[in-house]
């Protein structure tokens, strides 16, 4: 037989702890000795560690209460019940770090994996902060709107910039920011555009964009008013395509 410092020693519990144990009704008080001491067995310790690790999985302490007069099966079935909790809230509790480290390292957008990668490849191609931020906030848009047709939309703007050629338009687009409206290297430029556009998809539209153009069509708008050169560019091609 222990006493409660020693078996608080034994669990890794404070006294007081045990204490609250006995007073919730989880675990019974042992009566006390001749000396006027409280004596613990080893079935008190096998208690106090069921309650003790039922407790850290977060369980409430009524429900702990509950499951001391449970069937074995009962209580094994608890158990895994609890399991399943805790796997749902580490994968909780991952995602949130995710998005910690993410906001740590300035880059909060709650975007899929492969768009933040694909983020991370357009800087190391040349585009300008300016492109990338942009491209963050259209797929943040396009993700929250439509997250059933974003996919598609997303994997064909990344083949498109899997092709050197292609690529190099869209290079070419964001550099023609600072052109003047007037230069006649837009005018090129969306001639090529146009074309890469018709020899990619026909006469039919990108995977994604009827159901998402009003995305587009914001962001496109916001485009347009940061440069002129860019709102003649877009007036060209859509001239082009008879959109």
């Amino acid at each position: 037989m222990i006493t409660i410092g020693q078996l608080a020693r034994y669990v890794g519990v404070s006294i007081k702890t045990i204490r609250v144990y006995h007073d919730k009704g989880l675990l019974p008080e042992p009566d006390r000795d001749a000396s006027g001491y409280r004596r613990y067995g080893a079935n008190d310790a096998i208690d106090l560690i069921k309650i003790r690790t039922l407790a850290e999985a977060g369980v409430p302490l009524a429900r702990i209460r509950d499951l001391r007069s449970a069937s074995d099966e009962e209580f094994q079935q608890a158990l895994r019940d609890i399991d399943d909790e805790l796997t749902d809230r580490i994968r909780g509790l991952a995602a949130t770090r995710g998005r910690l480290r993410r906001l740590a390292s300035g880059q909060p957008a709650p975007l899929p994996t492969e768009v933040g990668a694909h983020l991370e490849d357009l800087a190391r191609w040349g585009f300008t902060p300016r492109w990338v931020d942009l491209q963050r906030d259209l797929w943040i848009l396009v993700f929250a709107a439509h997250p059933d047709r974003a996919t598609a939309l997303f994997h064909d703007q990344a083949e498109s910039l899997a092709h050197p050629a292609l690529r190099q338009l869209f290079l070419d687009y964001d550099q023609a920011h600072d052109l003047d409206a007037d230069d006649p290297r837009i005018d090129d430029l969306a001639r090529r555009i146009t074309e890469a556009s018709q020899e990619r998809y026909g006469a039919d539209e990108p995977p994604g964009v009827e159901a998402a153009s009003e995305i587009p069509a914001l962001i496109q708008s916001t485009v347009n008013a940061s440069s002129p050169a860019w709102r003649r560019l877009d007036t060209l091609i859509r001239a082009r395509l008879g959109v």
